[in-house]
């Protein structure tokens, strides 16, 4: 059983230095609910992470990236990882954060189709996932806009 754990941001233990290698990290949640996190096209050795909510499976990821570095020790570069949502995960991991209706707004999906999209029920398809990406980084670009008075 799962004890799902609140938490209002994620910030990855490793920090960004020119040296370190980016490695692309996909998050997905799979038919019984749990999450998966795994390497994509990395040759040097597999990572996996498991667990009830996307916090918990990046936390089991990154302490499996710390496990190998303490097998293998300087055999391991230093990584950044890249972490990749599939919608679910996404509509997951943000759910405390923003609202079925304000996505509706921000993304132009209906806040019922977006449900369906977080239970699982249904799976968008590639062009409905592109809009949603783009209207949110089109929201996030907004926000950078923000300035208040002082």
């Amino acid at each position: 059983m799962c004890i799902g754990r609140k938490i209002v941001t994620f910030v990855p233990r490793l920090t960004t230095k020119t040296f370190m290698k980016k490695i692309q990290v996909i998050i997905e949640r799979s038919s019984d609910g749990k999450y998966t996190a795994y390497t994509q096209n990395f040759e040097k050795f597999g990572l996996i992470g498991y667990g009830c909510s996307v916090v918990d499976t990046i936390d089991d990821f990154l302490s499996a990236y710390d496990e190998i570095k303490d097998i293998k020790g300087a055999k391991v570069p230093e990584l950044i990882f890249d972490f990749k949502y599939d919608t679910a995960s996404f509509l997951d991991f943000y759910k405390n954060i923003m609202s079925k209706s304000g996505l509706e707004v921000i993304t132009g999906i209906h806040q019922k189709q977006l449900w369906h999209y977080a239970s699982g029920t249904k799976k968008p398809r590639p062009e409905t996932v592109k809009k949603i990406e783009k209207n949110l980084h089109k929201f996030a670009d907004e926000l950078k806009q923000i300035h208040f008075v002082i």
